[in-house]
């Protein structure tokens, strides 16, 4: 399973989550898209060496998110369930050669026709 599909299923999870750049954010997530992108609710935010700024909204770019700090109350076995397995493709059964590739005789370049 996706890292992103996983956090995609946390709504209404109180998260810590650290930015890249040693901000910390606490929270309500409200949502997560397929970016990683993670909306919060009730936010808590501390810039690195500063006071905390409460916050009723905040949205963070995924590429700027260091690690979630999960809370222990979540059941992971529930959540890392895939709700729909993945099908994998039948293999082709026999087909027929179409005329060209690693058969016998002919086809080595150029040279045929001249006295051979």
């Amino acid at each position: 399973m996706k890292l992103v599909r996983f956090l995609m299923k946390l709504n209404n999870e109180t998260v810590t989550i650290e930015l890249k750049n040693g901000t910390v954010v606490h929270g309500t997530i409200t949502g997560v898209d397929i970016s990683m992108n993670t909306h919060l609710k009730t936010v808590k935010l501390t810039l690195k060496g500063k006071n905390p700024v409460t916050l009723d909204h905040l949205s963070v770019r995924g590429n700027n998110i260091r690690y979630y700090i999960l809370p222990d109350s979540l059941n992971l076995e529930t959540l890392l369930v895939e709700e729909t397995p993945r099908v994998k493709p039948k293999k082709p059964t026999s087909r027929k050669p179409l005329g060209r590739g690693r058969g016998r005789g002919r086809g080595r370049g150029r040279g045929r026709g001249r006295g051979h």
